[in-house]
């Protein structure tokens, strides 16, 4: 038996529970694994309120991200063995303290990498990796703004973009988070509550603006962050914790510099084997050569998953969090 977070039916925090479940023996292309940690993403509160539909329906255990030990392999599985430490970031039932899955999910975790670490990094970070290396190509020379700068994906993504050279810009809420974000990266950090975001681009641009704005925050930064653009700029719109984009007429594209739109997420950049382990690789080489360090800035027991939740959706909390089985 094994300990799960379990929703039966959407709601707030209260609705997650901690349940006795089985986990059945791993079948063809299959490992069971024992989580030692496991991260904790906006993107779960989506699914637990009913936002992000549940693949299967309910009962669901959340979560997409967790490291562990292999105890078991089924029948063809290659490239694994028992008794390895390996992290996912890509199948949806993380909340638990062991599970069985498709082990072509799974991806070593190398020396010099904690189970804490690719736990609380593999969606958070391989996010960054796609959004800095391929949905836009972040060079030397480049200017770009990162709404939530002090947040789980903010505080890899300033480090990254730093390295790649570009002049990094950042929006956050407070003057902790502001400060937080200052050392992670960022050359600029906007604190909205106090200044408005558009108008302090304008200034530190000198007028120029951004080749590159990238937006998990939605509805309160969507139209704002079209104004922040230069000439045939990107939107990256990659996330919604103020709520989803309302429908827009596409010729405010146009109005307002031909510029492009897109709205990806990390499952299409991981889609098949091959991308998954470029992606994890490069993002396990910043994190082992020292340019970009992880930091876990919460942690709480899996039976304390509401309140996790509650601290995530509340804006207490900063950089990583991550649950303990």
């Amino acid at each position: 038996m094994a300990k799960a977070i379990r929703i039966n039916a959407h709601g707030g925090p209260e609705a997650m529970t901690l349940e006795d479940v089985d986990v059945a023996a791993p079948a063809v292309g299959e490992a069971r694994i024992r989580h030692t940690a496991i991260g904790v993403n906006f993107l779960d509160v989506y699914f637990r309120t009913g936002l992000y539909p549940a693949p299967n329906g309910l009962p669901l255990t959340p979560g997409h991200e967790a490291a562990g030990v292999v105890e078991e392999i089924g029948p063809g599985v290659h490239g694994i063995k028992v008794g390895d430490r390996v992290a996912y970031a890509s199948a949806i039932g993380a909340y638990t303290t062991a599970r069985t899955m498709p082990a072509d999910k799974l991806v070593k975790i190398p020396e010099g990498v904690s189970d804490e670490e690719a736990a609380g990094m593999m969606l958070k970070g391989m996010t960054a990796e796609y959004l800095l290396r391929r949905t836009f190509e972040v060079k030397a020379g480049h200017t770009v703004l990162y709404h939530a700068a002090a947040g789980g994906v903010g505080l890899i993504f300033g480090q990254w973009a730093k390295h790649l050279g570009a002049t990094v810009i950042g929006t956050a809420g407070s003057p902790d988070k502001v400060e937080l974000a200052r050392a992670h990266g960022f050359d600029h950090v906007i604190n909205y509550r106090e200044q408005n975001f558009v108008e302090e681009v304008a200034k530190i641009t000198g007028g120029k603006k951004c080749d590159v704005v990238y937006d998990s925050v939605g509805k309160d930064t969507f139209e704002g962050s079209l104004d922040c653009l230069n000439p045939r700029g990107l939107f990256v719109s990659f996330g919604q914790s103020s709520g989803p984009i309302p429908p827009m007429n596409v010729g405010l594209l146009s109005q307002k510099g031909s510029l492009y739109m897109t709205r990806p997420t990390l499952f299409s950049y991981i889609g098949t084997r091959a991308e998954l382990e470029e992606s994890a690789g490069a993002l396990f080489d910043v994190v082992k050569n020292g340019i970009v360090k992880i930091e876990i800035n919460q942690r709480y027991p899996l039976a304390e998953v509401a309140q996790a939740h509650a601290d995530l959706e509340g804006r207490r909390t900063t950089g990583t969090t991550i649950l303990i089985p």
